[in-house]
């Protein structure tokens, strides 16, 4: 598949980093930071397709190529066109594996294909998945040949036109929804494996015991067969144990460094699955030592807690979305660079909205100190601009019962968000900097908050919950969560049982003449016409009204948002990531004071 045949559509934003991606392999990285192995093969790169109606028969013949793993829809996949719901996309490659893999077990992986696909290598069906959102794998041992095999990927997608999970991709963008992502739009790799192999681990940090828990799944119960834990401070192995029960290694760590924005120290894992004496299977890993917690302060509030200390929250809301790759990020750099932005921008955390990234941006996050709050994927309805105001009024409306009313009628459409929820949970487990899961936003899809909120707690103990961010409050998980648009701060109304949390608010807009994704037709909660005029007015507005509710006991504040995108023009940068809209030294000095302040620290 040459090179030389892929470019991407001309008249578009594109960023700076999209010159950089390679057609032969784009995110050449290994995908999978908590997990890796040493010997893989990546599979991105240019793939036949071809758009057909909605049919099991593959096509006979292809339409052209596809950089996998951009959408359909982006300019970086080089198609640039969008998947209709009654329509199946086709993937098509063929690979080879080295010689030396020949006497072992393959997995083929995907890091995330949306929504719905079928797997076919060499003529055979090897597996299908459902979900747009978390990684999964398939072994293909059985169906694997010498020399040339063939891969044959179908997907389809019913974006909007179904209630399920879609975050803000429509077929018809505009307001704050935005341009659909459907298809292969995470890495794709192949490993080897032995006959027995390490398929998962779980770490779980204890900061007041100074232990680390881990739990390893193994591929089969056989006898003599061990997992061997290490870890490792930079050079100096700190911990080992060995166990052969399948029960979880507790190890201890010696008077532990912990983990937090200020310092976001991290320790390397490595696990060895052993038989007698042979090493049989190895991933390596990191964890950091770091802890979660709600808790009063001297005023009676309930402070949001990094390692038992009151820590103040504050970040933007990030849609994740880039103009040339859309729900996929031109380059690893790329990921690199936005992070760090947020960061020297003097925040300390950001809520990841209703997306959820590769893993290596976990990975980036972890070493860079950004706590992520994490919202899950909404599905059910797409809201209607009148919605914003009708919902204002219903802000107590119960969603245990007339499902329909939020797009949840259908039983097996809410056990599949629970699912893949589930999933998501699983997947995201060790990142070391996640500390919230937000099940809900604003009531898209929401039912059953409360009771979701309840599963979350009991399934993952060392994390907080905001299980309705907005509207709609079930009284329940850790977090009182409000959004205010459209208007000043009103007087805080807070809650004696939970945290309390503005988990959306300002949303300031600027236009920068070509950077935007068109040239009219922009959306944006509050207008200015100058970088000056918008960096006082947010100043003020952090100083004047977001300050009182700090002192009224508020424990996280979130801004919309990172970047613009598409036509909302809310972001500090932005779409094409090129244009800093606001005073970037004033912001820092103000961030870091508002933490300061908000965390019960000396300004």
């Amino acid at each position: 598949m040459p090179p030389n045949s892929y470019k991407i559509p001309e008249g578009h934003l594109i960023t700076r980093w999209a010159k950089n991606v390679d057609p032969e392999c784009p995110h050449p990285e290994y995908p999978r930071p908590q997990f890796k192995r040493a010997a893989w093969q990546n599979l991105n790169g240019l793939w036949d397709y071809a758009i057909t109606g909605n049919q099991n028969k593959p096509p006979e013949t292809f339409t052209g190529q596809i950089l996998v793993p951009f959408p359909i829809e982006s300019a970086l996949s080089g198609v640039k066109r969008s998947l209709k719901p009654d329509e199946t996309l086709w993937y098509h490659r063929t690979f080879s594996i080295p010689e030396d893999w020949e006497k072992e077990r393959f997995l083929l992986h995907f890091g995330a294909v949306d929504w719905a696909c079928q797997v076919f290598l060499n003529g055979a069906l090897v597996g299908s998945h459902q979900g747009g959102y978390d990684p999964f794998s398939f072994e293909i041992t059985d169906w694997m040949q010498k020399g040339e095999n063939t891969l044959l990927v179908s997907v389809t997608d019913p974006t909007d036109t179904q209630p399920n999970q879609r975050g803000k991709q429509v077929h018809e963008p505009g307001f704050i929804w935005y341009t659909a992502s459907s298809g292969i739009w995470q890495t794709v790799w192949i490993e080897p494996v032995p006959q027995s192999y390490l398929e998962m681990v779980k770490i779980t940090p204890d900061v007041d015991r100074s232990t680390i828990e881990i739990t390893c799944k193994i591929s089969s119960e056989r006898p003599y067969l061990q997992v061997r834990c290490t870890v490792f401070d930079g050079d100096d192995q700190v911990a080992e144990e060995i166990d052969g029960t399948g029960q979880p290694l507790e190890l201890a760590i010696p008077a532990p460094q912990l983990w937090s924005p200020t310092s976001p120290h991290l320790y390397d894992l490595e696990i060895t699955l052993l038989e007698g004496e042979t090493e049989v299977d190895q991933v390596r890993s990191y964890f950091g030592m770091r802890k979660f917690s709600l808790e009063r302060d001297k005023n009676g509030h309930l402070r949001f807690c990094l390692n038992n200390q009151p820590l103040f929250l504050y970040g933007p809301l990030d849609q994740g979305y880039w103009p040339d790759g859309l729900y996929t990020p031109p380059t690893d750099e790329a990921m690199r660079w936005e992070i760090a932005f947020i960061k020297d921008t003097g925040f300390n955390m950001l809520r990841k909205h209703i997306k959820v990234e590769p893993a290596r941006y976990y990975y980036h996050c972890d070493r860079a100190g950004i706590i992520v709050w994490q919202d899950m994927v909404s599905g059910g309805i797409s809201p209607k601009p009148i919605w914003f105001v009708v919902a204002q009024w219903f802000k107590g409306l119960r969603d245990d019962w007339a499902y329909w009313r939020l797009g949840r009628r259908k039983r097996v459409n809410r056990q599949q968000f629970k699912l893949e929820y589930q999933r998501m949970i699983d997947a995201l487990h060790n990142v070391t900097s996640l500390a919230i899961w937000c099940p809900f936003n604003e009531g898209w899809g929401q039912f059953d908050a409360a009771q979701i909120a309840d599963w979350t707690k009991d399934y993952d103990s060392t994390r907080l919950v905001d299980h309705a961010s907005g509207w709609f409050d079930q009284g329940a998980g850790d977090f009182k969560s409000e959004h205010v648009y459209f208007k000043p701060l009103p007087k805080p109304e807070k809650d004696s049982q939970r945290g309390w949390v503005l988990s959306e608010f300002g949303g300031y807009s600027l236009a920068v003449e070509g950077h935007t994704w068109q040239k009219e037709d922009h959306f944006g909660y509050k207008k200015f016409a100058s970088k000056a005029a918008l960096t006082e007015a947010y100043l003020e507005l952090l100083d004047r009204q977001l300050k009182a509710w700090i002192a009224a006991g508020l424990s996280a504040a979130v801004y919309t948002q990172t970047t613009d995108v598409e036509v909302e023009l809310n972001g500090f940068l932005t779409y094409d990531r090129e244009v800093v809209k606001m005073d970037l030294d004033a912001l820092k000095k103000a961030h870091i004071e508002l933490i300061r302040a908000g965390s019960g620290e000396e300004t």
